[in-house]
């Protein structure tokens, strides 16, 4: 019989096909979806979160063991009740303006979403306003931004007094990261956390939203 650390095993490994049919045989079961998430896709991330943080995996095992995890939410998502979500909070991500480097940003956003969070993508090169407009409009619990160049971090900045001049900065947690980042210059924009790598991100803001 099909069980949650059978496919939080698979979830890690990255069979996909194997994935979607177990959460299947979970559902039909009587597992709910809430359960199979929290019980077996999320910790298995968690330790594809770890691996990756020990450079015990590299950036393709991550990517393939999320696309498994994807294929499973798929199969979960019809059994979820009118609006009913199983995510934890909402995270608007993006490369600050002028900025067009995307890979750090993308690996972030996935092992946020194995974390259960929802993750709004907006992409590179994202004004400070566009920031803010997202945050309202889905109620976000955190604006993360990312940067890899020493020319764009400052707007990182702008996105922090964006914040505060549109009134949510007491209820959106503001977090930064990329190559040039670092603690005190988080510190000098009164951002709320820097992390140093994407698996720390994820444990961060899934911590913010818990």
């Amino acid at each position: 019989m099909a069980s949650l650390v059978e496919v939080g095993t698979l979830v890690q490994s990255g069979k996909a096909k194997l994935v979607r049919q177990m959460t299947n045989e979970l559902l039909s079961s009587g597992f709910s979806p809430k359960q199979i998430l929290e019980e077996g896709f999320l910790p298995a991330m968690g330790v594809v979160g770890e691996k990756f943080k020990n450079n015990e995996v590299f950036v393709p095992e991550v990517l393939i063991a999320a696309r498994a995890m994807n294929a499973g939410m798929q199969e979960l998502q019809p059994y979820l009740q009118g609006g009913e979500s199983i995510e934890r909070g909402t995270v608007v991500l993006g490369t600050v303006k002028g900025d067009l480097h995307d890979i750090g940003k993308n690996i972030v956003g996935m092992m946020m979403k194995g974390r259960g969070l929802k993750v709004v993508d907006l992409g590179t090169d994202v004004s400070a306003e566009r920031f803010i407009e997202a945050a309202i409009e889905n109620n976000a619990n955190i604006i993360a931004c990312s940067s890899l160049l020493t020319t764009t971090m400052k707007e990182m900045e702008v996105v922090v007094k964006e914040a505060e001049k549109a009134g949510i900065r007491s209820k959106v947690k503001i977090m930064v990261g990329g190559a040039p980042v670092t603690q005190s210059f988080c510190d000098a924009i009164g951002a709320d956390r820097y992390t140093a790598d994407a698996a720390s991100a994820a444990e961060v803001a899934a911590a913010f939203c818990a």
